[in-house]
């Protein structure tokens, strides 16, 4: 039986979701979520998730959101002996940070950087710009010494990250101060499963957005 998984193809979470259903080769039953519409705040919605959030998946019968949540849930559940998600304590540690790093750091600070210009015509902020270049540099030394972000395989914290990443890289953010992050990018884009379907898919979904809603003095 599919997951049902209610989506936003542009949304970077929701990217997490289907680069980690693809990397495990788990069936999604797709359902697209009109946020501009306020598809979210409908009664049935709702009652799968009160926060109305998405990505938001339904695995018969139990409802689940937050994307970081949800790709621990499905490796737990549906990944066997995945390396996704390590089972010795000093590894999964690792991922784990990197998840939180990504969630808790480096998405929220491109967010508050740019979502304001995209959805409120804000000016460009030059002290959030300053935050998220930080937080670059931070993933550039993460990487260092890595082939992956956690290690020498790639785990849920590549598929987290390379959702951020590609966002930035798409919204016009350049990323060549930071080599290690460049070259880790190119190997998770080659090497995840189903990478342009899962994630590409998405991007160009996004890029189309970007352009239709950036001030025209800005393009």
């Amino acid at each position: 039986m599919a997951i049902d998984l209610y989506y936003t193809p542009g949304s970077a979470p929701c990217r997490v979701v289907l680069l980690v259903a693809a990397a495990l080769n788990v069936q999604l039953n797709p359902h697209l979520v009109n946020l501009r519409a306020g598809e979210q705040l409908q009664p049935d919605f709702l009652k799968l998730n009160p926060q109305h959030t998405v990505p938001t998946i339904v695995d018969d019968g139990f409802s689940l959101w937050e994307s970081r949540a949800i790709s621990r849930y499905l490796v737990n559940k549906y990944g066997g002996d995945s390396p996704l998600y390590p089972t010795d304590p000093k590894a999964r540690a690792l991922v784990d940070q990197r998840l939180d790093f990504d969630i808790g750091t480096l998405y929220p600070r491109f967010a508050q950087y740019f979502y304001p210009q995209i959805f409120a015509g804000a000016s460009a902020d030059k002290a959030l710009h300053g935050k998220l270049q930080q937080g670059l540099k931070f993933l550039n030394t993460f990487l260092e010494g890595y082939k992956y972000a956690a290690g020498n395989e790639m785990t849920l914290a590549d598929l987290s990250l390379v959702a951020t990443v590609s966002t930035i890289d798409a919204a016009g953010i350049s990323l060549q101060e930071y080599p290690n992050v460049v070259r880790w990018f190119e190997l998770v884009k080659k090497t995840a499963p189903n990478y342009e379907e899962a994630n590409g898919k998405g991007i160009q979904e996004f890029k189309a957005l970007v352009k239709n809603l950036m001030p025209k003095s800005e393009l």
